[in-house]
């Protein structure tokens, strides 16, 4: 069994109509109803509340973290980031969507302003498996289509993708490197870019299927030992050198 804590903001979808009727419960429910499975149990967490939802006690029971952010980056405490960025660092999992490449915790881990060009004007998307060999891209066809989303275009300010799983071709021209992995000490790390609020991506069962599979590729490895740093001493006699 995975343990997954869907986190997001959920500010868009008690203040815009579009977005409510969309998503009624929230894009974190609506993630979380479309990956919830005999394998992964789900749970979710918003800004609002206390730790933002991310206490200690609920990332010991968290193997994977999904991150949805937007309009309230600069609220999320510091404090909170560097706690996540540590459980990451020593093995969790975490999966950015959309707009949470632009977050505290996300920039933190790449080290780059993480910065692109966006567009909202209803393009078509169609993201093409870049790897169809990779354990996210299973079960998917050579590429899948989105009717509307927001563009995002390149250059994307990252670190060069440990691997590239998904590109994506807008309406408009532009491409995209749209499912990236990367890796941070112990923790796995999966970006994946379509998401925008006022479209229903995550009711899209390809959109739904990646991230499930990024859920079952970023879980960590069974065994594996957190991170330490200590004084160690030596495994054989040293002799004296002065």
């Amino acid at each position: 069994m995975i343990r997954v804590t869907v986190w997001n903001e959920y500010i868009h979808e008690l203040r815009n109509p579009k977005v409510a009727e969309i998503y009624p419960n929230g894009m974190h429910q609506a993630i979380a109803d479309g990956i919830r499975s005999d394998f992964i149990h789900v749970r979710t967490a918003t800004l609002s509340e206390p730790e933002h939802g991310l206490t200690d006690a609920v990332l010991d029971e968290t193997d994977v973290l999904i991150w949805w952010g937007h309009m309230a980056h600069d609220q999320v405490d510091d404090k909170i980031v560097e706690r996540v960025r540590d459980r990451v660092l020593n093995g969790m999992g975490l999966i950015v969507l959309h707009s949470g490449h632009f977050s505290k915790l996300f920039k933190s881990l790449m080290g780059t302003t993480c910065g692109l060009r966006w567009r909202e004007t209803d393009d078509k998307e169609r993201l093409w498996v870049i790897d169809p060999s990779h354990p996210i891209a299973e079960g998917l066809p050579p590429f899948f289509e989105l009717e509307m989303e927001e563009m995002y275009g390149e250059h994307f300010d990252i670190p060069a993708p440990d691997e590239l799983v998904f590109a994506s071709w807008f309406e408009g021209g532009e491409l995209f490197r749209s499912g990236c992995t990367f890796r941070r000490s112990r923790g796995k790390i999966f970006y994946f870019r379509p998401g925008h609020e006022t479209y229903p991506t995550y009711h899209n069962k390809e959109i739904l299927r990646v991230i499930a599979n990024g859920v079952r590729w970023a879980a960590p490895t069974p065994g594996s030992r957190p991170l330490y740093c200590e004084n160690t001493p030596p495994l054989e006699p040293i002799k004296p050198k002065r």
